[in-house]
């Protein structure tokens, strides 16, 4: 690892700030860019640590009815603080990592990062959640772009999370056993506008929603529905831990498990 400046800002305009500096990078939990720069793939000369701004940790609900979830706020508290108003997304951040990982790592974080396998980008987009920055509001469906590619800019950040809460929800994850990242993993919800459907840990070009199944299951909320749908192979991730076609079985599989669950 590389010698770097540490700064922790205490307000967000303090942080953006900080972020104006010549390779200078944003720190969550450090789940991610820490080991990264362990193995010198990523070299900042300052990092800018978003743990202490107060005003990105919590969940609250707003006048809308959203559950509003501060960008710093961990896994751990998300698990805990959404349990009663949020119970899919609640077992979301319980299934991610482990008990370090999930006190230390950021909802934040992970959707900055937007890893290909990651739980978070499932539930942001399935839930049709609004990404707040320090300069503006992306919809869920514009902000994840491709495998750890998202709308923000240099310097941008994410400040909070807007969830609007579904009439039902379920996350399944098929777990890799060593990095408790999602195989493949799927999120459900339901609202009276319809069914939304979000696949995380399958694709080459990350979280994206499956179309078919969602008008399905917008006709008819039970497992029965995508019994006979299938999610082409191609573009589907292919590694040691699965083939194309294995997680392409496998979105079904965890599909129709969140649909029994939700109900």
């Amino acid at each position: 690892m590389h010698n770097f400046e540490f700064v922790k800002p205490g307000t967000i305009s303090d942080a953006v700030a900080a972020l104006g500096g010549e390779e200078a990078q944003a720190l969550g939990g450090g789940q991610t860019l820490l080991p990264t720069m362990k193995q010198r793939l990523a070299a900042p000369t300052t990092l800018v640590s978003l743990s202490g701004v107060g005003e990105m940790v919590g969940v609250c609900t707003n006048d809308a009815g959203e559950i509003c979830i501060g960008g710093a706020t961990t896994h751990a508290q998300v698990q805990a603080e959404t349990a009663s108003s949020y119970p899919g997304l609640s077992g979301l951040a319980g299934q991610i990592g482990d008990p370090a990982v999930r006190n230390r790592g950021t909802i934040g974080g992970s959707l900055a990062n937007n890893d290909p396998a990651a739980c978070y980008p499932s539930a942001a987009l399935g839930s049709g959640a609004t990404i707040v920055t320090n300069t503006r509001e992306i919809a869920a469906d514009d902000y994840f772009q491709g495998m750890f590619t998202t709308a923000l800019d240099e310097g941008e950040i994410v400040t909070e999370v807007r969830f609007p809460v579904p009439m039902a929800a379920n996350y399944q994850k098929f777990v890799q056993p060593a990095s408790r990242f999602a195989l493949t993993g799927v999120f459900v919800a339901k609202y009276a506008s319809g069914v939304r459907v979000a696949v995380t840990g399958a694709s080459e070009n990350g979280v994206f929603r499956w179309s078919e199944a969602e008008a399905a299951l917008s006709s008819s909320f039970t497992a029965d529905a995508v019994k006979d749908l299938s999610v082409p192979a191609d573009g589907m991730i292919g590694d040691l831990h699965g083939t194309p076609d294995y997680r392409a079985h496998l979105v079904k599989v965890m599909t129709g498990r969140a649909v029994t669950a939700a109900q």
